[in-house]
């Protein structure tokens, strides 16, 4: 019998039978923690463990980058905790100098085809964008997984989506998301490890990748997976001759269900208010006002992402009255930007540029709304409160780019 593509990256870390409903323990190759709980991973550690070792220091990462740098005594502490614990262990701290852990980890090629890592980041299953499996977990799991190097894993049952047709030439990675989001609601593939096929996939880079799979747990998935491609091997090696493989589905793989999505001529699309899965085109809620605008978090701060905004905005102002905040999502992507002047092309249109971080994603930072006021943010989830207590419109960069100009949402 065929395996799915989790049922393979699990198996392949286990020595117990991996079929769905099973729970079996797994080897886990990256294990790390954010500021946003890792002081009680730290915690949970000292009180469990004591000063034992941990599994694997090499394997083992803190990630500052939910409120970075510090602007709040809480995290200051939380992070001067993890500090602390990481000399005394060796292990490796990616500071607030670093940039969104998910990314950063992917840039630094600790995450490849097939891995297993998790995290205390709800969005860790981010990592099916180079298909490797990624899973978000609470901070005993954590602390479990620093100390012994594995965790216990309930196999999830695998849906597999073909997405047909051609988008339009107007469409980005976030509105192909978008379409799948449509599609199975906030709860429809919950508890489910989630395949994605098709030509409008194949076609696409990391970055696009990262902006899809970053958007599983907002339908309850427990990731979307999608199988590299020669030219995303490449990408995720930094090279043309790597040994990297991907690891790919069986033929005669089992689903519980398979789904066909048309995306032909497919649109700008948005999450309105209020929940990410309330998807529109963007011609249903035009020329609503817009007092903020926000590109950046793990879903669309990529180098790419910034640069198609940056290619709208160039040359001209953004509308009076509007703030727009762009946070690239690594210290690399900022500085590949500032070198070739990205930034200076976003700053002479009136946006505010911040440094490499969660940013408006986390609450408290940069690019929250008053009351309200109306954003269009290309962060994952806009719930109410989660960018301030106004009205958040998620979207594509170059959507939020478009609506920054014109001071309402436009196509």
């Amino acid at each position: 019998m065929g395996r799915t593509l989790i049922e393979k990256i699990i198996g392949s870390h286990t020595d117990q039978k991996v079929r769905p409903g099973n729970i079996v323990w797994m080897d886990l190759d990256v294990r790390s923690a954010r500021d946003f709980g890792g002081g009680n991973v730290v915690a949970n550690y000292h009180r469990h463990y004591g000063d034992q070792p941990v599994a694997d220091v090499e394997k083992t990462f803190f990630t500052f980058d939910c409120n970075a740098p510090a602007n709040t005594i809480p995290y200051a502490q939380n992070q001067r905790a993890c500090r602390e614990f990481a000399r005394e262990q060796g292990i490796k701290v990616f500071d607030v100098d670093s940039g969104i852990g998910t990314h950063v980890l992917l840039e630094e090629g600790k995450i490849t085809p097939g891995c297993t890592a998790v995290g205390t980041d709800s969005h860790f299953n981010i990592m099916g964008a180079a298909g490797a499996f990624g899973q978000g977990m609470g901070d005993s799991d954590i602390a479990y997984a620093f100390r012994y190097g594995r965790t216990w894993f309930e196999v999830p049952q695998s849906i597999k989506v073909t997405l047909e047709g051609q988008p339009s030439i107007f469409a980005t990675a976030r509105d192909v998301v978008f379409a799948v989001l449509r599609h199975f609601g906030s709860s429809g593939a919950l508890g489910r490890a989630v395949e994605l096929y098709g030509p409008a996939i194949d076609e696409l880079d990391l970055s696009g990748r990262i902006t899809v799979a970053s958007q599983g747990t907002e339908m309850g998935a427990i990731s979307l997976l999608l199988t590299p491609t020669d030219a995303v091997l490449e990408e995720l090696s930094r090279g043309p001759d790597s040994q990297m493989k991907a690891v790919t589905a069986d033929d005669d793989a089992e689903y519980e269900q398979t789904h066909t999505i048309n995306v032909e001529g497919l649109g700008p699309l948005m999450a309105a208010p209020p929940s990410p899965t309330n998807i529109v085109e963007v011609k249903e809620v035009e020329n609503r006002k817009v007092d903020a605008v926000f590109i950046g978090s793990c879903t669309n701060g990529r180098y790419e992402d910034i640069v198609a905004a940056a290619k709208v905005l160039k040359g001209s102002r953004v509308a009076d009255g509007v703030n727009v905040f762009v946070v690239p999502s690594s210290r690399k992507i900022f500085m590949r930007l500032l070198s070739e002047g990205w930034l200076e092309a976003l700053m002479a249109a009136g946006a505010v540029v911040s440094n490499p971080s969660c940013a408006g994603c986390a609450s408290g930072q940069i690019g929250m709304t008053g009351s309200g006021e109306t954003m269009v943010s290309t962060s994952n989830r806009n719930y109410k409160g989660k960018q301030g207590a106004g009205n958040t419109y998620l979207a594509s960069p170059v959507t939020a780019a478009k609506c920054a100009l014109a001071g309402c949402i436009k196509t």
